[in-house]
């Protein structure tokens, strides 16, 4: 019990100073695009190694908080892409499942086997979800939210396939590997 307790206590510190950076990267951190509400995101490297570290719920409210307080900050509460962002979280976090991150391991095929799973996600959530909710949700023209998501879907999955691999693999060497501790 004791033990749970602990690891929740963890999620949920993990999920507010998750949030509040996910907020300070996009708010700060963001490079427009030419294409109209589509920049390159700093936040999504950084979800997908707290994702990782911490699960796919903390991951699912690090990026529903951190997006929603982002938008609350800006422009107003755009809530398909407040819900993807939190789905993405989700996402990493299966795929973070895969991984021995926290036992300090990142190899080659962990970097490959995360990077298709998050490519996946970023599709799905960004191409797929994202478009779906703008059009039923705001009544946005269909050629306009799918080129929007799928832009979006792509160059987060190519800041997750830098920033993301290169934060989840200097994590790694943070970590003592199991069994690299031997007895004299």
């Amino acid at each position: 019990m004791q033990e749970n307790n602990r690891s929740s206590t963890t999620n949920l510190v993990a999920v507010g100073i998750g949030a509040a950076v996910f907020f300070i990267l996009g708010r700060f951190l963001s490079i427009p695009t030419g294409v109209p509400n589509t920049s390159i995101e700093t936040t999504y490297p950084f979800l997908a190694l707290m994702s990782a570290i911490f699960g796919p719920m903390p991951g699912l409210l690090i990026g529903l908080i951190g997006h929603a307080i982002k938008d609350l900050t800006t422009y107003g509460l755009w809530w398909s892409w407040v819900i993807c962002s939190g789905i993405t979280g989700l996402g990493y976090g299966i795929v973070g499942r895969s991984l021995s991150i926290k036992q300090g391991k990142f190899t080659r095929l962990d970097a490959l086997r995360f990077n298709l799973g998050q490519i996946v996600t970023n599709i799905i959530a960004w191409g797929l979800i994202a478009p779906t909710l703008d059009i039923l949700i705001y009544s946005e023209p269909a050629n306009k939210v799918f080129f929007q998501g799928i832009t979006s879907a792509a160059l987060n999955s190519l800041a997750v396939g830098v920033l993301g691999s290169v934060l989840l693999a200097t994590y790694s060497r943070t970590r003592t590997q199991s069994g690299s501790l031997k007895k004299e």
